[in-house]
């Protein structure tokens, strides 16, 4: 009491702080208000797209794209943004696009050649600025490109339907080492080492085991796609990443034994002109210094990959829609067996094969194999309107786009959506084709045994159709290109079976 009379400030303290405390919280919240503002600028942007969130968004997104897979995670935001979005994967602004008019800028412009992706996960399995397909070296790529261009353009185009064919014949008379004791057909494999013999002849010319190197490339893709987007703390833990990197290092290996045994043939040939494929191309421009032995091996790699994998799942989507759609096949059967008969197939006959046309084009729209395209901007630029800053991620969303434009089934599997030929029709998307284009794509795919989109390749020796929105049709001999090797596939297989061929192959263990 004594203390309280001889200190009577206390009382005045004590009445002051509350009356003080309302005008010292205000500035200290407007102050808060504004930091968070600066923080959460991104929110200001012009492009639809979840919120920055001082940094939430961006680990919130990323995490989607982890957790759903790359195709399912982009559907998902061009369903909940529209069709020209922004996200953040691994911290760097990202940008999915399904809008045909925005890919079709990107795919014409060379400063989007450049790709993106983990770097670390890339350099674990040999594709940081190296090889073609993931290479984020301009420079280096463009050194690269003209191998591949003159690989698949030109003679050597022609040259590939002929093994196709053979190789489809060859194996289709080994059936029974694709088949189970159940009588079904490994469908896939039988596509894959189709696939496989036909890359092998064509660009390296070494006899290989299969049945061997096909599971190393099924592990490699495996490797790939977990790894593609994978943010930098993952490689921190080693026994996370070390399975994956055994398995890139088997089929590098591989390759690389082969690689030598093709430097020894050329060394002991007298005529180098009978043996001047894409494999000793390469190995001469090294001998000259253009290149390195690792540039060699990888490109090597890359081309021998391709198609034991999408091309033999896009086969297989084929045999499997087919199947799915009886009438169809009765169709295509009837056209196949009224112009061809039992003759050999002819180029000439691709005009009057206008069924089995619509249907490889509608299986592909459908059913894409490779439905992603990965970018990364190399300058500032504006599309459709929007902004795009230098070094933004682009994802395009090809497989979403021919479900939302164009087409009067979109949903559905139908010829009907490729009966009528409009202004809008076909810009093709080579697979190992943007080696005939400045729009090199290299993309995700989907598994054939899975539903979920994963990353992967869009990279074939056989071309691909993509849709986008063109002025004018696609010329006569862009599309034969594209069709002739399928439609060689598919008539072979059809008149190498008794009756129809499709239902007993597609029952087949995965």
């Amino acid at each position: 009491m004594m203390l309280e009379i001889l200190n009577p400030g206390h009382y005045n303290i004590t009445n002051v702080v509350p009356e003080m405390m309302p005008v010292a919280t205000l500035p200290i919240l407007l102050l808060m208000c504004f930091v968070f503002l600066i923080w959460n600028y991104e929110e200001t942007s012009s492009i639809p797209g979840p919120g920055y969130c001082m940094g939430i968004g961006p680990l919130i997104s990323h995490g989607r794209f982890l957790w759903m897979g790359v195709g399912n995670a982009c559907n998902y935001y061009n369903k909940m943004y529209g069709e020209f979005m922004r996200v953040w994967i691994n911290g760097e602004e990202t940008l999915i696009i399904s809008k045909s008019s925005s890919m079709f800028h990107v795919m014409k412009h060379g400063h989007y050649i450049s790709r993106f992706g983990s770097k670390l996960g890339l350099q674990c399995i040999g594709m940081h600025e190296n090889g073609i397909i993931f290479n984020n070296n301009p420079a280096l790529w463009k050194e690269i490109r003209p191998f591949f261009t003159k690989a698949l353009s030109g003679p050597g185009l022609v040259r590939m339907i002929t093994i196709c064919v053979e190789s489809t014949i060859t194996h289709l008379d080994k059936l029974p080492e694709v088949t189970t004791e159940l009588g079904n057909i490994n469908a896939l494999n039988l596509m894959r080492r189709i696939m496989l013999d036909t890359s092998n002849k064509l660009f390296l010319g070494i006899p290989l085991d299969e049945n061997a190197i096909v599971l190393k490339i099924q592990n490699y893709f495996d490797a790939w796609e977990a790894l593609l987007l994978k943010p930098d703390i993952f490689f921190k833990i080693s026994w996370l990443y070390k399975k994956y990197e055994t398995s890139a290092k088997d089929l590098k290996e591989a390759i690389e034994v082969l690689i030598e045994q093709k430097r020894k043939r050329l060394s002991t040939v007298e005529k180098l002109e009978e043996h001047m494929d894409f494999a000793s191309q390469l190995i001469f421009a090294q001998s000259r210094g253009d290149l390195t032995g690792e540039n060699v091996n990888q490109c090597v790699l890359e081309m021998m990959i391709a198609a034991p994998d999408t091309l033999s799942v896009t086969l297989f989507f084929m045999l499997v829609l087919i199947a799915e759609h009886p009438n169809v096949e009765r169709e295509m059967m009837k056209e196949i067996h009224t112009v061809m008969g039992d003759q050999e197939i002819q180029s000439k006959d691709m005009p009057h094969l206008k069924v089995v046309k619509n249907f490889i084009y509608e299986s592909m729209r459908y059913q894409p194999v490779v439905d992603l395209v990965m970018r990364k901007a190399l300058q500032d630029d504006v599309i459709d309107g929007y902004p795009v800053k230098k070094g933004t991620n682009i994802i395009l969303n090809i497989g979403r786009m021919h479900k939302i434009e164009f087409f009067p089934k979109p949903n559905e599997f139908s010829l009907e959506n490729f009966e009528k030929s409009v202004s809008l029709l076909c810009c093709f998307c080579w697979q190992l084709g943007y080696y005939f284009s400045s729009k090199f794509k290299v993309s995700l795919r989907q598994n054939p045994v899975h539903t979920h989109a994963t990353s992967g390749i869009q990279l074939l020796p056989l071309p691909r159709l993509c849709l986008t929105s063109l002025s004018k049709p696609l010329p006569p001999s862009g599309v034969n290109a594209a069709l002739d090797p399928c439609m060689f596939w598919l008539v072979k297989a059809s008149q190498k079976t008794l009756g129809p061929l499709m239902p007993g192959v597609v029952n087949a263990s995965l």
